[in-house]
């Protein structure tokens, strides 16, 4: 069942997202060479406790961290630590947390100093693909043009969809129906819903530069890394489905910003 959400869980729900962007945000203008994902991930929870929020990974299925850090070829997933960035690496961000009960989820990848005009354009063009998907996602479309429209940009631009993982519906649990393929399969058919006002989702390409295909490291069992090596980009935004334009929940307002944070 795809829950439809009520006004009072949408107005805390934009109240969780607007958090996960101000923090995001304080996050990606931390990333410098020399910075440890540790500490961008204790800049994430002194974040959560400003704001009297429950980091939302933290525990989760067993996940250690509060932020998701996902360095180069790592696609997501990846656990903070004492790694230091360096000059030239790019680094996923994905971050979310619960307010009064309901969740907001939202991910960024940033370069770290300079880094090379083909990783730029991976950055460009899964930040795209990103609002591709989003711009399908009002009332009265299938859950099909979502995906269909990430597929195409992505593959248009040279670039390959992760299918192993994929968007979601969220709200009062982190993970609810549906599940949204940033790609369309012969199987999409089978469950391709009508899209309806008041549906929460989060929409979340994973690009890599080189193949789509991936693997979870044996160690950790959690960070998800391209098979090939190649570089890898994820953005994400949660999404209220409205008849007109989707509005993006996970972005703080213009007028109460003061750290200036439009980043994706």
């Amino acid at each position: 069942m795809i829950n439809r959400k009520s006004n009072s869980e949408i107005e805390r729900m934009r109240k969780a997202g607007e958090i996960v962007a101000r923090i995001l945000g304080r996050l990606a203008l931390s990333v410098r060479p020399g910075v440890t994902t540790a500490e961008l991930n204790e800049l994430a929870e002194e974040g959560c406790r400003e704001f009297g929020v429950i980091p939302a990974f933290k525990g989760y299925q067993g996940f250690p961290a509060s932020l998701c850090t996902s360095v180069n070829e790592e696609v997501i997933h990846g656990i903070p630590g004492p790694r230091r960035l360096k000059e030239g690496d790019i680094i996923g961000l994905d971050f979310g947390v619960i307010y009064e009960g309901y969740y907001g989820d939202a991910a960024l990848t940033v370069g770290v100093g300079q880094i090379t005009p083909e990783n730029a354009k991976l950055l460009q063009v899964t930040k795209e693909a990103l609002w591709e998907g989003i711009k399908q996602a009002r009332a009265g479309n299938r859950l099909s043009q979502v995906s269909q429209a990430i597929q195409r940009y992505v593959e248009g631009n040279g670039f390959s969809v992760v299918r192993d993982y994929v968007g979601h519906g969220i709200g009062h649990e982190m993970h609810e129906e549906p599940q949204i393929p940033n790609y369309v399969s012969i199987y999409s058919n089978e469950f391709d819903p009508i899209l309806k006002s008041g549906m929460t989702l989060a929409i979340e390409p994973m690009v890599n530069a080189g193949r789509y295909q991936v693997k979870v490291d044996r160690n950790d069992h959690w960070t998800v890394t391209t098979k090939d090596g190649s570089f890898s980009a994820h953005f994400e935004h949660t999404i209220l489905v409205t008849v007109d334009a989707p509005e993006i929940l996970t972005r703080a307002p213009e007028t109460d910003n003061p750290e200036g944070l439009v980043l994706w």
